[in-house]
């Protein structure tokens, strides 16, 4: 699974995604810990332009009844995209890009003990996950911006640590999975296998990253 990550540096946003817009005001200070429920810059296409949007971590789909009861997954599993009613509908429409700097996972000890580990790509500074949004509404129309990060099966060195690991695009990629006329659910699949072998730097860091209270940049040191 992926249930924190880094985002950090928002200037850098724009150009490396292209977007109109200005990326540094949509991140009000640097992230060293992203938790569930908090809001984030989610990108999706819009009328064929990058745009970026503040969304919650937390995924609510469009039917849900009471968005303080019902369910909000914040991963969704790669091989039941398609075919799961509640992903069903934003597989198809509401595609988005999740930009990060790394994350985090917990190693399962033999002694009940967990570790946690930071991880990011040797080749990105800045990435992308890929990602599923959702638009909500309230009885007065006001909308719910909320998303869910895709996981998939561990490249060689992430097996080591977890089973799962968060769906990371190449930047060539990106284009196809956010563009809104791709419906080829075997194309769109094919974008998301784990990223290649001997292609992450994975390290251990302080157990302070157990708490997203604490927040810093000591968190994505290595220990």
């Amino acid at each position: 699974m992926c249930g924190r990550y880094t985002l950090f540096e928002a200037k850098d946003l724009g150009p490396r995604f292209n977007l109109a817009t200005n990326a540094q005001s949509f991140l009000s200070k640097d992230n060293y810990n992203v938790a569930p429920r908090q809001r984030l810059p989610i990108i999706y296409q819009n009328e064929g332009v990058n745009t970026l949007e503040v969304m919650q971590w937390g995924f609510l789909p469009f039917w849900a009844k009471d968005p303080s009861k019902d369910r909000r997954p914040i991963n969704t599993r790669a091989e039941s995209l398609f075919g799961s009613a509640m992903w069903r509908e934003a597989a198809k429409h509401h595609r988005c890009l999740v930009p990060a700097r790394g994350f985090y996972e917990w190693k399962q000890l033999p002694a009940g003990h967990k570790e946690p580990y930071f991880i990011h790509p040797k080749d990105q500074e800045l990435f992308a996950f890929a990602g599923l949004y959702s638009v909500w509404k309230d009885v007065e129309d006001y909308p719910l911006y909320s998303f869910s990060i895709i996981t998939t099966t561990p490249n060689t060195e992430m097996g080591a640590v977890h089973d799962r690991m968060p769906v990371i695009l190449m930047p060539q990629q990106e284009s196809l999975w956010l563009e809104s006329d791709t419906s080829d659910q075997v194309q769109l699949a094919e974008l998301l296998g784990p990223y290649p072998d001997h292609m992450l730097d994975i390290y251990r860091v302080s157990e302070d990253v157990n708490s997203p209270r604490n927040n810093d940049k000591h968190l994505v040191e290595a220990t």
